[in-house]
């Protein structure tokens, strides 16, 4: 059997600062760790204008009732669910409107399963079972580029029709069936080819990045405040009043009443202080302007 060489992917080289890295002191290793960590965000802010061109797509996705479908193995996959799993308490949003799939299935998440990435078809159960359609904007995360699963995946979702990206830390050539690349350049790693330390950093604030700016676009952020948080436990009740009491000039305990009587929805209660309408008619209002609080604000 012939296994494919790697050896010319940078996540995969020697890196020259961290040679004598099981010499070092403790504090010493630290600070080659935390320099490396350093290079990350300006390698992020590199590739801002195809992670724009690709936000851009998404949301026209989602505006057309499309989901954002992340697909990956090991970290990259890991950091994919993670993502996709803090959109709903953050942004109220739906658990299917942001999903991410991980070879192996979620016993992955917490046990490895690094083999079910070699295998093309890997991914094409899994996106059939979420009937993958072409609203949907399907991310592939793959650190060298290079991941059978996910290719084989975006080969499959573009087949569908789907916009794809492929998101990755090493330069490769755009495949046929990739509308977007975006490569984020960390070098080689402090151990070597270990890719969940700058490359998974690296992923995570891209990540980050697409999720967010999707979610402001979309209308669920207003000024620089998460209006849609869904206050489901009491750090979020906390959040969601605080941020009544911010744009309404509300004491604390009238902003949990003003909470209860939305419904515990932040929009809802903004706009019934602020307008003086009641629950009905703010909510009305808010699916006017497509629940955009700035625009049924400004009605």
């Amino acid at each position: 059997m012939s296994l494919p060489d790697r050896s010319h992917i940078p996540t995969e080289r020697r890196n020259p600062r961290s040679m004598q890295l099981d010499a070092l002191s403790i504090e010493q290793c630290l600070r080659v760790i935390n320099e490396e960590d350093a290079t990350v965000a300006g390698a992020v802010a590199k590739a801002i204008p195809q992670m724009a061109e690709f936000i851009a797509a998404a949301e026209r996705c989602l505006r057309d009732r499309g989901r954002l479908i992340y697909l990956g193995a090991g970290t990259s996959g890991r950091l994919g669910v993670l993502d996709a799993a803090e959109c709903p308490p953050t942004f109220r949003t739906s658990p299917t409107l942001v999903q991410g799939i991980i070879a192996g299935g979620d016993e992955a998440l917490r046990k490895s399963s690094e083999g079910a990435e070699d295998e093309y078809g890997g991914a094409h159960e899994a996106l059939r079972e979420i009937e993958l359609g072409p609203m949907d904007a399907v991310l592939g995360i793959a650190a060298g580029g290079t991941t059978p699963y996910v290719l084989g995946g975006l080969w499959m979702s573009k087949g569908t029709g789907c916009t794809t990206g492929l998101l990755t830390c090493a330069p490769v050539e755009r495949p046929a069936f990739v509308d977007h690349l975006i490569v984020v350049e960390t070098g080689p790693e402090v151990v070597t080819g270990s890719t969940r330390m700058k490359a998974g950093t690296a992923t995570k604030l891209v990540l980050n990045s697409i999720s967010t700016t999707l979610m402001v676009r979309m209308g669920k952020v207003y000024e620089n405040l998460m209006v849609d948080v869904r206050a489901s436990n009491d750090k979020l009740r906390d959040r969601a009043a605080r941020i009544v009491m911010e744009l309404t000039g509300l004491e604390r305990e009238a902003a949990f009443d003003l909470l209860e009587r939305a419904g515990r929805h932040v929009k809802t209660a903004v706009l019934m202080h602020r307008k003086s309408l009641s629950r009905e008619k703010a909510e009305a209002a808010l699916a006017r302007h497509g629940d955009s609080l700035r625009a049924a604000l400004e009605e």
